[in-house]
């Protein structure tokens, strides 16, 4: 068994702040903040596998491409973190994510495990990779329900 040190702890709460702030930043469409999370050679598998990335930029473009046209809350939880040495680490984590899609006015809701790989370069802890399978997902049409309403969008020109 492995006696817990404060730089392995320090480790563990390194990795739980990388990934949190993935998070924030890819629902709040922050870019930058995306890009700092990533080593340069990174690679990313979403969706099972149906989009798999090479390179911070293309992970970073795939983004940009997808996240426009929709407003997201992804929540992460339950990490199951590996520190396998000094400098690498694994992690398992429970999502649970809620789109809406603004040009289709569809919404989902699904559930998958994250499966992450860390690296640390010169004392930060950065994702080399990143990817998902779902457990579930489920989607619905919005205007089938008329009393939906979307209130705020932090993406959207406030309303009058």
């Amino acid at each position: 068994m492995i006696e817990p040190t404060l730089q392995w702890l320090a480790d563990l709460e390194a990795i739980k702040r990388l990934k949190y702030k993935y998070i924030r930043c890819v629902d709040s469409k922050h870019y930058e903040g995306i890009a700092e999370c990533f080593i340069q050679d990174a690679t990313a598998t979403y969706e099972g596998g149906k989009h798999s990335l090479a390179g911070r930029d293309a992970i970073l473009d795939f983004l940009r491409r997808s996240l426009p046209a929709v407003v997201t809350a992804h929540h992460v939880h339950h990490p199951e973190i590996e520190i396998a040495g000094a400098a690498t680490a694994k992690a398992t984590w429970a999502l649970e994510d809620y789109v809406i899609d603004l040009k289709s006015n569809y919404s989902l809701h699904g559930a998958a495990f994250y499966e992450d790989e860390y690296v640390k370069i010169y004392g930060q802890w950065k994702i080399k990779h990143t990817g998902f399978k779902r457990i579930y997902w489920e989607r619905w049409n919005r205007t089938e329900l008329k009393s939906l309403q979307l209130m705020e969008n932090m993406h959207a020109p406030p309303r009058k």
